[in-house]
C-alpha cells in the first residue's frame, strides 16, 4: 500500500499533500474527502486508495481501478474565488496531470473535454469535481484524480479505449514519484490562478487539444449534437458550430469525427 511516508518522502509543496490519509480499500475517495471538508479540515488534504469498492466518474458511472498499479486520489481545496470560477476547476486538475505525466515520462498529453486525458488517442486519466456552495460562495472543492499508471491488462470492452503509462513507456513507473509531481504541479497551478484568475490555464488545455476546429459528435442524455469545435465558453462550455450557428455545450461525451 502507499504510505503517507513514502508519498510525502521528497514531496516539494507547502500545501498540497500536508496531510495525507492512505487507505488500502475505501469507498470513494471523493466522499472521504468531502467529509473531511465538512468538517472543517485544511485545505491541501489528499485522501488516496489503492481500491474504491464505490469509485465515481462522471455521470454517475463507476471508476474502476486495479489495487497497486495506478493512482487514484482526491484533493480537498477552498479556493477564495466566485462561484461562477467552479466548472473550471477540471481544466485546471487536467493541464497540472498532464504536465506532471509530460515531466516525468516525455510523453505528449492530449486533454479532451470535459475532462478527460489520453495518450495514444486512448483515455489513461480522468477528472471528477464535486464541490460545496455555501451562502453563494464556494465552501470547498474537492478534485478527484485518476491515473492509470502500470496497469497492462484492461476489460475486453475497454481494450481499444484506456491505455496506460506503462504501456505508452514500455517501462514502470513509479507511482510515489508521479502522485509528487502531480501534487506539485497542482499546487503551482493553484498559485498561479490565485494570482491571475482561472482563465490562466485555459491556454494550456487548448494547446493540448486535437478538438480544436474539429468535427466532434456530443452524446448528452440521449441526443446527440453534431459539430466543430470552435472553442471554450467562459463557464469552460464546449462552444460547437452547428448548422451555421454557435451552441454551447455544457456536459456530455465527446467523440472526435474523422473527416
Amino acid at each position: 500500500m502507499l504510505s503517507e511516508k513514502s508519498l510525502r518522502s521528497g514531496l516539494k509543496t507547502k500545501v498540497f499533500g500536508r496531510k495525507i490519509f492512505s487507505f488500502e480499500s475505501i469507498d470513494s475517495t471523493n466522499d472521504c474527502a468531502k467529509a473531511l471538508g465538512g468538517c472543517g479540515a485544511p485545505e491541501g488534504v489528499v485522501v488516496i486508495a489503492e481500491e474504491q469498492t464505490a469509485g465515481k466518474g462522471r455521470l454517475g458511472r463507476a471508476w474502476i481501478t486495479r489495487p497497486h498499479e495506478n493512482l487514484t486520489f482526491s484533493v480537498l481545496l477552498k479556493p477564495d474565488l466566485g462561484v461562477e470560477n467552479l466548472s473550471l476547476f477540471p481544466f485546471f486538475a487536467a493541464v497540472s496531470v498532464a504536465r506532471a505525466v509530460e515531466q516525468l515520462t516525455g510523453l505528449k498529453v492530449e486533454c479532451k473535454w470535459p475532462n478527460d486525458l489520453l495518450l495514444s488517442g486512448k483515455k489513461f486519466a480522468g477528472i471528477l469535481l464535486e464541490g460545496s456552495i455555501k451562502q453563494n460562495a464556494i465552501e470547498y472543492v474537492i478534485i478527484g484524480i485518476g491515473i492509470n499508471v502500470n496497469q497492462q491488462v484492461f476489460p475486453s470492452e475497454l481494450s481499444s479505449l484506456a491505455t496506460s503509462l506503462t504501456l505508452e513507456t514500455k517501462s514502470h513507473i513509479n507511482r510515489e514519484k508521479l502522485f509528487r509531481e502531480t501534487l506539485v504541479q497542482l499546487e503551482w497551478h493553484y498559485k498561479e490562478i490565485a494570482a491571475k484568475g482561472m482563465n490562466s490555464v485555459m491556454p494550456g488545455w487548448l494547446e493540448r487539444s486535437t478538438m480544436l476546429n474539429q468535427p466532434v459528435s456530443v452524446l448528452l442524455q440521449g441526443e446527440t449534437i453534431t459539430g466543430v469545435m470552435r472553442g471554450l465558453s467562459a463557464e469552460g462550455g464546449l462552444v460547437l458550430a452547428v448548422d451555421g450557428a454557435e451552441r454551447t455545450v455544457h456536459a456530455g461525451d465527446t467523440t472526435i469525427l474523422k473527416r
